[in-house]
């Protein structure tokens, strides 16, 4: 089976307040979520990213090793990683809990700006639009 490494489209800011290995996390994250990387997809190998990004190969290992804890690539023996099959591994009330934070942290992100609740609640329609996530949630398999 003759399988081809995608290329990301990440870039790694040094001045961003989040560590290097989370701006990958984050990155292939988005990547995945985009559409950009599909199930199946393989991801560089740990030595490939880190010269593309110039940056230390056991940064790129940490982030590899958070995205298989989190469930969104897995290791096949002597093949390299890979994008997951979606599943979900979080309980509805995880998910809410999840959910609940990201708001408030974004909320207090962006309460010192000067904008109206109609910019934000605008900028933010237009995000999840981007993702394809503007209708309501997917159903979960029981």
């Amino acid at each position: 089976m003759n399988s081809v490494t995608a290329t990301l489209t990440i870039q790694i800011v040094t001045g961003d307040a989040r560590p290097i290995f989370k701006q990958i996390v984050d990155g292939v994250r988005m990547e995945i979520a985009h559409g950009n990387l599909v199930t199946g997809a393989k991801l560089p190998s740990v030595r490939g990213l880190a010269m593309q990004l110039m940056i230390n190969a056991n940064t790129v290992a940490k982030a590899y090793g958070e995205l298989t804890v989190q469930g969104l690539v897995e290791a096949r023996q002597g093949l390299g990683l890979f994008v997951s099959e979606p599943r979900q591994l979080l309980s509805e009330e995880e998910q809410e809990k999840q959910l609940k934070t990201a708001v408030q942290s974004f909320v207090n992100d962006v309460a010192y700006l000067g904008y109206s609740e109609d910019e934000i609640l605008n900028h933010v329609t237009e995000a999840l639009a981007k993702l394809g996530k503007s209708g309501s949630k997917p159903q979960q398999d029981s």
